[in-house]
């Protein structure tokens, strides 16, 4: 599994379950990076997205601790065994983690590789955050973009290598 995000200065990436950030040129990698993909998020995630509605031309796992939750368009699970089974069916560089905070937190040991827009910028009232990459462990840098304007924003495409990723359990 991988990861992607868009993330300011101090790793916040949501205000009120909604992005920070509305880059298009950073929308458009997303489209690309995740099309024909199997994407992973949690509830909110899936419901910040217009109408609520999974994405297009792609396979959506949602996780939820609800049990009856199921959103229509949607593979739900409910806890990160279900998860981890789930993922398993898929080739592992075909898989996405999408969001939001608490996924990134608690799954990124598992990815290989963190795909991660670094916006220079920073925003106040921010409550979602994701790890600082580069201070976690076995986490480093592969590649990074020159700078980049868009939108009033100064940014660059960072990849990421996780040297040890953690085994599904």
């Amino acid at each position: 599994m991988d990861l992607i995000v868009a993330a300011d200065k101090n790793w916040a990436i949501g205000k009120g379950g909604d992005l920070i950030y509305s880059i298009p040129e950073d929308m458009k990698f997303f489209r690309r990076t995740s099309l024909g993909k199997t994407v992973v998020m949690g509830r909110k995630t899936l419901e910040s997205f217009p109408g609520g509605k999974p994405l297009p031309k792609r396979v959506n796992i949602v996780l939820s601790s609800n049990p009856d939750y199921a959103p229509e368009g949607t593979v739900a699970v409910h806890n990160y065994a279900e998860l981890f089974a789930e993922i398993a069916k898929y080739p592992e560089d075909e898989v996405l983690l999408i969001g939001g905070g608490r996924l990134y937190t608690d799954l990124a040991k598992y990815c290989r590789r963190a795909y991660i827009t670094l916006i220079d910028a920073e925003t106040e009232g921010v409550d979602t955050f994701i790890p600082n990459f580069d201070e976690l462990e076995g986490w480093t840098i592969e590649s990074v973009s020159e700078p980049l304007e868009d939108a009033g924003y100064s940014f660059r495409f960072a990849t990421y290598i996780n040297s040890n990723p953690a085994v599904y359990s």
